[in-house]
């Protein structure tokens, strides 16, 4: 049996927009049609644009602030920054971009937003439109936001990523390895007048400050802090960088030395000649029976 469907009725538009609104909408218009009239009469010099990404990705702050990395599973995952994807944007010049929050939920918990890029010479545009719960995830486990600015931070951090990706989009895969070259080769290098040995120094001394040791350092790259080279300064430099953001936690870089039994109680190793865990030589608060047991 079929039963008559009932036609939707559609969602009320505004009676009234407001003499802001109408204004800001015209300002809106009006800005697009002089960036692009703009953009077409003083086209980009992809010389200049080129020296520019030298330049500017020859500094060791920018330098610094280019690269992340954080543990996924049982890697690391490796890219570049939003501060890398921005400086190139205007580094190559006539490239607007954006991200905007188009509806919030504080109902459902979410919000919707775009992050968008335009080369206003080329009319390359790239746009996505995505939904941000807010929840923060830790430790395999989910926590509503509820607090106004830890939603804000939640979908700044989200709509940065998607960022990121539309600006490369819209820009030339040569320009991009170029300053990532740029970038790694001031990581390697420093500031080119500091002595290696220094700069190892201040290396040692910098994670020091955070709690990890020479020989969680040495360990991890395979060979002794007077055989480091700029790479693996550069490579220290990013791990740095990324736990100071709270990308990835020093533990998860640097694991805790396991110390065993043997080691915790100040005891060799059991063997056949050495006495067994019964024994009175045995730490009394670890012999079987007396209830200290783990």
């Amino acid at each position: 049996m079929n039963y008559p469907v009932e036609p939707m009725t559609p969602a009320p538009a505004p009676s009234f927009v407001g003499q802001g609104t109408a204004v800001e909408q015209s300002r809106a218009v009006a800005e697009v049609q002089a960036a692009v009239i703009v953009a077409r009469q003083f086209p980009r010099d992809e010389a200049n644009a080129l020296r520019k990404v030298r330049s500017s990705f020859a500094q060791v702050d920018l330098a610094n602030k280019s690269f992340f990395r954080f543990r996924r599973g049982s890697g690391n995952v490796n890219g570049e920054t939003i501060q890398f994807a921005k400086e190139l944007a205007r580094c190559w010049g006539n490239v607007h971009h954006g991200l905007a929050e188009l509806r919030r939920d504080d109902v459902a918990g979410e919000s919707e937003m775009q992050a968008w890029a335009w080369d206003l010479e080329t009319n390359e545009r790239a746009s996505t439109t995505f939904i941000v719960p807010h929840t923060r995830w830790a430790n395999s486990s989910a926590t509503r936001l509820d607090d106004p600015r830890d939603v804000y931070e939640n979908n700044a951090n989200n709509g940065a990523r998607r960022l990121r990706e539309m600006i490369f989009t819209v820009l030339p895969s040569w320009f991009r390895e170029e300053a990532k070259n740029v970038a790694s080769h001031t990581l390697q290098n420093g500031a080119g007048d500091v002595p290696l040995s220094k700069r190892v120094a201040d290396c040692l001394s910098a994670f020091e400050g955070i709690g990890v040791t020479a020989d969680q350092i040495e360990s991890k790259l395979g060979r002794p802090s007077g055989k480091w080279t700029g790479v693996d300064l550069g490579q220290l430099q990013v791990i740095f960088q990324s736990i100071q953001r709270g990308e990835v936690t020093r533990d998860e870089e640097f694991p805790p030395k396991r110390v065993d039994e043997a080691e915790l109680y100040g005891q060799p190793e059991a063997s056949a000649d050495e006495p067994a865990a019964d024994s009175p030589e045995w730490p009394a608060a670890r012999q079987p029976g007396t209830g200290a047991e783990a």
